[in-house]
């Protein structure tokens, strides 16, 4: 905008930040929200190279931020209560977070109609990370010990198999069948063509009956797929239950990590059956952070920077 009006960078954004000043605030205070709120969603992010944190609480049903802070502890939460007001509040059924406890303790302590659900990319995430891939690596450093080199090599380059789906597996083998390209040819830098690896779901079959803790890893993934498809808390909560025991009945430290991990926030994960909501359109806010921080060379005047973030979050066609 500058460029085009021959203005001042400065002179630009300070005409910007008035505009979405008036939009957005009064008297020098952030204004409330106009409609009430079924949904809410709550995540930090990092500010200023990741030395510093903020925390966004949106709307989860118009992806619309209602709330920016510094921090990320429990007083941005009750701050954002008395900025919306306990009428207001009052309306939101249900809040999306990942598993920080002072998000979780400060709208349990101040609103208890709210229930509170757990993000479930962050427990497939955490199963996934900190079992299944951990578990291969911890087979990989047995075997290599135990002098069995070759059975340690056939598992590199394996956690894609171990931690996918088995109907993505399936997929990619039929793309192989079919021939598809995976990348095309480039001739300026000589670039191959690349088609789709077949031989997945043989391969993952494979590790399966050479190891019986990858198996039971399969039957947990597919208790965790069926648990998130539910509608029903009871039977949400009755199938974490049966992750739980078979994780504890493997003996194994990586598995009775997750079953603990699972039996400390069993609520927060069945209540997903209720609301099906996570904070995945936060994931969606972070992108739009970045693109504004590029925009912005970093944006060291936070205040314009929020107030940008307000803006971008906002649909062309409001409510």
């Amino acid at each position: 905008m500058a460029f085009i009006t021959g203005l001042d960078k400065m002179t630009v954004k300070a005409i910007h930040k008035e505009i979405l000043t008036k939009k957005y605030t009064h008297n020098g205070e952030l204004i409330r929200p106009e409609h009430f709120a079924q949904h809410l969603a709550i995540d930090e992010f990092k500010l200023h190279n990741g030395y510093k944190y903020a925390t966004a609480i949106i709307d989860w049903d118009t992806g619309h931020i209602l709330y920016l802070a510094h921090g990320k502890k429990k007083q941005v939460v009750y701050n954002f209560i008395d900025h919306v007001g306990q009428d207001w509040i009052s309306h939101v059924e249900a809040v999306a977070c990942d598993m920080n406890s002072d998000f979780e303790e400060a709208f349990k302590e101040k609103c208890h109609q709210i229930d509170i659900v757990y993000d479930h990319f962050h427990i497939i995430k955490n199963f996934n990370d900190k079992v299944v891939a951990a578990i291969r690596k911890d087979e990989q450093n047995r075997l290599i010990q135990a002098g069995r080199e070759g059975e340690a090599a056939a598992l590199k380059h394996t956690k894609y198999i171990l931690t996918a789906k088995r109907t993505t597996l399936i997929q990619k083998d039929q793309d192989a069948r079919d021939g598809k390209l995976v990348a095309k040819a480039g001739e300026i830098f000589n670039r191959p063509e690349v088609k789709a690896h077949g031989g997945n779901e043989d391969k993952y079959e494979a590790l399966l009956a050479e190891n019986k803790l990858f198996l039971t890893a399969e039957l947990i993934k597919e208790q965790l797929d069926e648990a998130y498809r539910t509608h029903d808390q009871v039977q949400m909560c009755v199938l974490a239950q049966d992750i739980i025991d078979i994780c504890k009945e493997t003996e194994n430290k990586r598995s009775i990590w997750f079953a603990h991990l699972l039996e400390r926030h069993l609520t927060g994960i069945y209540t997903f059956a209720k609301h099906r909501i996570s904070t995945g359109k936060l994931e969606g806010l972070n992108n739009k952070i970045k693109t504004e921080r590029r925009k912005g060379y970093g944006y060291p005047d936070d205040e314009y920077f929020f107030l940008r973030l307000m803006e971008a979050s906002r649909r062309k066609t409001v409510y």
